[in-house]
């Protein structure tokens, strides 16, 4: 593994060189950019360790100590938020997790955003993500909450990102509740809009192979997934907020629901292509607002960047995302 030190430079390099995007000349302008001359780094992060129902991985998600020292070595490696899964009311264990997250990172003026994992029941979808979203809002949105100076906004907005699950779930019916708020949030959804485009106000890139599917040596590291992704926002949704994805390996080996699937690190070179890929199809001048690192500490699907990036020195494919 590469030491924390080294990880640090590794990205701060990438944040400000890399290859040049094409230019800007005949292009349409992105309607939402990076408040720097960077994207903003994000890291998905899991809280739901120290649960029976998920893999030990020597500490608690409860820990507040622990909390305290994973959003400092974030710090130290360009990092300045964690978007972390929030169930609602569905996962008790998982809500205590981020209350105590989000009071720690408002400590170490830190942010933090929320995952909204989708139920994947087939009745009520659209009702139970209602009261969740509201339940979210009241608990840790309101004024008075503890820590709610630390959520992560965009443009005085904050920022809540869709993971969706069971697709039941009407988000214009969302929407129309949350745009109520003030302020009202800003809605991103996983993948490339669907017929529901118009409830989001963007859209993340997650891990996958692209259309060739996973490769049994894990070589369909998402170069054409990435591609698609980049140029169709780019050319038919530049009004949305385009938030970018990066990932140095998978394998759910160690997942109940592992389904054998896997992407080789390549040495690091999984890493290096992913985070850096978005200066491939935007200018330099035209940076996207976020890049999303997936994951900060999934160990059961072997996402996990919290120790290092994977080096050929590594066990690379036996390493323990959503």
């Amino acid at each position: 593994m590469l030491n924390r030190a080294s990880t640090a430079l590794f990205l701060l390099l990438f944040l400000s060189h890399g290859c040049t995007g094409p230019g800007s000349n005949g292009t349409t302008r992105l309607a939402h950019r990076a408040i720097g001359p960077s994207p903003e780094v994000l890291a998905l992060y899991e809280a739901w360790f120290g649960h029976p129902n998920h893999i030990s991985i020597g500490y608690s998600s409860q820990d507040p100590s622990e909390i305290t020292s994973q959003i400092r070595r974030a710090q130290s490696m360009g990092i300045s938020a964690f978007v972390v899964d929030w169930y609602g009311d569905r996962e008790p264990f998982i809500d205590k997790s981020y209350a105590l997250m989000q009071a720690a990172a408002a400590k170490q003026k830190f942010h933090v955003a929320m995952m909204y994992d989708e139920t994947d029941q087939d009745d009520g979808a659209t009702d139970e993500a209602i009261a969740d979203f509201t339940m979210f809002h009241d608990t840790y949105l309101a004024s008075g909450s503890p820590g709610h100076e630390a959520y992560l906004t965009y443009e005085g907005r904050p920022v809540i990102f869709i993971f969706p699950k069971g697709k039941h779930t009407d988000w214009l019916k969302v929407r129309q509740v949350a745009d109520r708020w003030k302020p009202a949030p800003l809605l991103i959804q996983e993948n490339l809009p669907g017929n529901d485009a118009a409830a989001f106000d963007g859209f993340y890139a997650w891990i996958n192979p692209g259309d060739k599917g996973w490769a049994a040596d894990g070589g369909n590291w998402g170069e054409q997934y990435l591609t698609h992704f980049y140029q169709t926002m780019k050319a038919n949704y530049p009004n949305k907020i385009i938030v970018g994805g990066a990932w140095a390996i998978f394998d759910d080996s160690k997942a109940k629901w592992g389904l054998h699937r896997n992407i080789a690190a390549r040495c690091g070179q999984t890493f290096k292509d992913t985070f850096s890929f978005w200066r491939r199809e935007f200018p330099q001048n035209d940076p996207i607002p976020f890049v999303m690192l997936e994951t900060w500490n999934d160990y059961e699907e072997g996402t996990a960047l919290e120790p290092g990036i994977p080096s050929c020195g590594s066990q690379e494919q036996n390493q323990s995302t959503h």
